[in-house]
């Protein structure tokens, strides 16, 4: 049986939770004017929605569309500051709850785990499955299509039922997932803008995780948000479970493998992974990634910045670019 949330709906919605929820949020943001301007009246604004919150009269407002590459186009939509304030007051009380129930190897948008972590673990699971590079280690890779676009809301409200006994809780998750969906189709979709979709993935696709660990049986397996790899000594036993995976996602959870994205390579010949080129005792970084990094650093050339890509290089084997970023921010000074 499932563990449930023991949480109810108060804790979500109380004044405390809402104030802390708003500490949180603000953080960073306070020079920015719609930030600003709820901060103004804070206290009458947190009341107003404490209000509609309990006698269930809230509505969440619309989203701000705009597109970034990262380093592909993106499509992010953004909620009005009261929507985002939301959005906090629900993850802090759930968060902490669903993290316990998901699989150690999955790394995305969680704490103490991330990118860095995750590539670390593919060198470890790596070094197991090859015998310290005696043998040959055979990864399956993967990538699902237009994720975060394919989100069924039915399924995912099946799902969290699984977890949530409270309605009132149910009610305020639905107001949520329901207040955005794809242009494509109604009811599928989340927002890249929220924080609580970040939850919400990890959460949907909690159930292809324990179908691999628990059906499949697979030990070697990470996932970062809709990626993931599967390591093996042996390929046929990798290219047996394809359709097996394939099946799951697109019967369990409307979700499809990108066709141009799945692959089996040993480590002998580098498997791309989260940004780096992974070999049996070393990884560099992927070119398009090295280019894109120079071309920002030498437009924009911020002492945090280049702080912030010499700790992600310090994760590989980088020297040289190292330097030669650093050649470049003092050139563009």
């Amino acid at each position: 049986m499932k563990i449930q949330l023991t949480h109810n709906y108060d804790d979500i919605i109380c004044l405390e939770n809402l104030l802390e929820a708003w500490k949180e949020f603000a953080k960073g943001k306070r020079s920015k004017q719609d930030v600003q301007i709820l901060q103004m009246y804070l206290m009458d604004n947190i009341f107003v929605l404490h209000d509609e919150l309990l006698h269930h009269t809230y509505k969440h407002s619309h989203y701000q569309a705009f597109k970034i590459n990262d380093p592909k186009p993106r499509d992010i939509h953004k909620a009005i500051v009261r929507d985002r304030l939301l959005h906090h007051a629900i993850y802090r009380k759930l968060y902490p709850f669903f993290d316990r129930t998901f699989i150690a190897d999955s790394f995305s948008c969680r704490l103490e785990k991330g990118a860095h972590k995750s590539i670390d673990r593919f060198r470890k699971f790596s070094n197991i499955v090859s015998k310290n590079n005696t043998k040959n280690c055979w990864i399956l890779k993967c990538d699902i299509r237009k994720f975060f676009a394919n989100i069924d809301h039915e399924i995912l409200v099946k799902i969290l039922q699984g977890y949530i006994t409270d309605k009132n809780i149910l009610w305020l998750l639905e107001e949520v997932i329901s207040s955005f969906s794809t242009k494509r189709k109604n009811n599928v979709g989340l927002p890249l803008g929220n924080l609580t979709s970040q939850l919400l993935v990890n959460i949907y696709m909690n159930k292809f995780d324990q179908f691999a660990k628990h059906n499949l049986k697979v030990k070697y397996y990470i996932r970062y948000a809709d990626d993931f790899v599967i390591f093996s000594e042996d390929k046929k036993y990798l290219e047996n479970i394809i359709p097996k995976i394939s099946d799951f996602l697109e019967i369990q959870l409307k979700l499809k493998l990108h066709p141009n994205k799945v692959c089996i390579k040993t480590l002998f010949s580098g498997v791309d992974f989260l940004g780096w080129i992974n070999f049996s005792d070393h990884r560099v970084l992927r070119t398009s990634t090295k280019i894109r990094m120079m071309k920002r650093i030498m437009e924009n050339p911020k002492q945090e910045s280049l702080n912030s890509y010499l700790g992600m290089l310090g994760h590989g084997n980088t020297r040289k670019l190292q330097q030669k970023l650093e050649i470049a921010y003092m050139d563009s000074k």
